[in-house]
């Protein structure tokens, strides 16, 4: 059930289906941005070739196979994904091949605990504003009544009245960290419900955008009545979700191309582009660039045709957050049964969350109880830089046995690390700069987490919403109906609330 606020985006009108002749579309990126939009335009009957740089689909949510030193067979990922329950455009892509929404599973609360012991969690707490705010206030060890006087009403009211885009004219110019300063929550508060959200985007809040950062609060908190709790993935993100989701379009006729990089989207000669493969090229009537932030400026600055000098300047300046580290550990000994699926953590030098996966996922599960072990996976977002990875992975691990004391016995069977550099960056000033679905090409789109869309979406679903913008904009020139798409509500849920923010603004 969706809630009775959300925002529906009706799909682009047209004919159902192509007729005769179908156009070639090749989408670049085979994550969720390249998927979603792949998907559509195969159902559509467009002939759509998929190409990924990596040997597996998926993104920054993509997995693949490892042996154990134990000689068991594991599926590696880059890390721990929630599934929020506001993400409809993402859960309309996965209905396709899982109907029942037996991919997914809900952990019961979504817990943060900070290292002065403070824990908040979110479980019973009702869905909306204000009652959610109030009953936080009420359980909440972290922020109490008496810490309300510090508080500047006028800047934290403005979190109620986030409106999308404008809440950008008025915040994104204010790093989150500045921000944050201004409201003067408290300090534990702070840093736990506030700095844990905020680094869910790879960033410190000295480098993110105060209006990305209020944008999510409204997302998850403020203006949805979803709810924080989320779902993860029952299985290995490839059994579950990619796997299907490839024999799905390979069923519709779409080639997927795995461990193929392109290099370039040059002018056809029998088409619109060529686009090039390592040796050969194929023709396409329009083209997808869904690729991350690293991929796409190498590839528009190897095409010198596409775009503008405007646009490709706007590719050019588009930033990667910091490094982050993601370790996960095969132990000879389980956690302590009560412990949650998924913890948040503040204040514990660079872990940032831990996940225990034999609680929720079948694979991990399976192995834990043939070993008698556990499986635990450690992030750290936003690495400063003078901290190597040797040096990362001992402190994340001294920081677990930290948080998690009954691991300070446990034998290491195996481990693995992915250090990587490659989401996002949303710097303050940063959201007039960022690149839209469109482009001054009318057949070339672009979609992924890192573009801009004027709606109230983040991470996956930002990913999977912009893939079905950009193939909605592509049917759309062809006229053939695109997809309805849905968000949380695009303001703040409560007029009142809303009122009452502005008027203090303008005091």
């Amino acid at each position: 059930m969706k809630d009775r606020k959300a925002v529906r985006i009706p799909a682009p009108a047209g004919r159902p289906h192509f007729d005769g002749d179908a156009p070639v579309v090749v989408v670049v990126g085979g994550g969720i941005a390249g998927l979603s939009a792949a998907t559509l335009l195969a159902e559509r009957g467009a002939r759509v070739v998929v190409c990924e740089r990596e040997n597996y689909l998926g993104g920054r949510v993509g997995g693949w196979s490892t042996r154990l030193a134990d000689g068991s067979e594991a599926t590696m990922t880059r890390g721990f994904h929630a599934f929020f329950r506001q993400y409809y455009n993402l859960r309309a892509l996965l209905k396709r091949v899982d109907p029942a929404g037996r991919a997914l599973t809900g952990l019961p609360d979504y817990p943060l605990q900070h290292a002065s012991g403070h824990r908040d969690g979110f479980a019973d707490l009702p869905t909306t504003v204000p009652w959610n705010v109030l009953a936080f206030l009420r359980s909440s060890p972290t922020f109490r009544w008496r810490d309300l006087p510090g508080v500047n009403a006028r800047a934290a009211l403005s979190l109620l009245d986030v409106s999308v885009p404008e809440v950008y004219e008025r915040l994104d110019a204010l790093d989150a960290a500045s921000y944050l300063e201004q409201i003067r929550f408290p300090e534990a508060a702070h840093a736990l419900a506030f700095e844990v959200f905020s680094r869910s985007f790879f960033a410190h809040p000295t480098r993110m955008s105060a209006a990305e950062l209020a944008v999510m609060f409204h997302i998850y908190f403020l203006g949805s009545s979803e709810g924080l709790l989320f779902d993860v993935a029952a299985d290995p993100f490839p059994h579950g979700l990619w796997e299907p989701l490839r024999r799905h379009l390979t069923s519709l006729g779409t080639t997927v191309c795995t461990g193929v990089e392109v290099k370039s989207v040059l002018p056809g000669q029998e088409k619109r582009y060529s686009v090039t493969i390592g040796e050969g090229a194929i023709e396409a009537d329009a083209v997808v660039l869904a690729a991350d932030v690293r991929g796409l400026r190498s590839l528009v600055g190897e095409s010198p045709a596409l775009g503008d000098t405007a646009w490709r300047d706007t590719i050019g300046r588009l930033e990667t957050a910091p490094r982050f580290l993601v370790s996960r550990y095969w132990l000879d000994t389980p956690v302590d049964a009560d412990r949650p699926g998924f913890l948040g953590t503040g204040g514990h030098d660079l872990l940032d969350n831990i996940s225990v996966l034999n609680h929720y996922e079948h694979e991990a599960r399976a192995w834990a109880a043939r070993t008698g072990g556990s499986v635990v996976e450690l992030h750290g977002y936003a690495l400063p830089s003078d901290v190597d990875e040797q040096s990362a992975r001992a402190r994340l691990w001294q920081q677990l046995t930290e948080v998690f004391p009954e691991t300070k016995q446990a034998g290491v069977v195996d481990e693995r690390h992915e250090l990587r550099e490659d989401c996002p960056l949303f710097p303050a000033g940063g959201f007039g700069r960022r690149p839209t679905v469109t482009t001054p090409d009318e057949f070339l789109v672009v979609a992924g987490d890192l573009v801009r869309i004027d709606l109230p979406v983040a991470l996956m679903e930002r990913a999977a919403t912009t893939g079905f913008a950009a193939a909605n904009h592509l049917l759309g020139r062809w006229g053939v109906a695109g997809t309805e798409l849905w968000t949380v509500p695009a303001e703040g849920r409560v007029p009142l609330l809303r009122s009452a923010a502005r008027r203090w603004r303008t005091l």
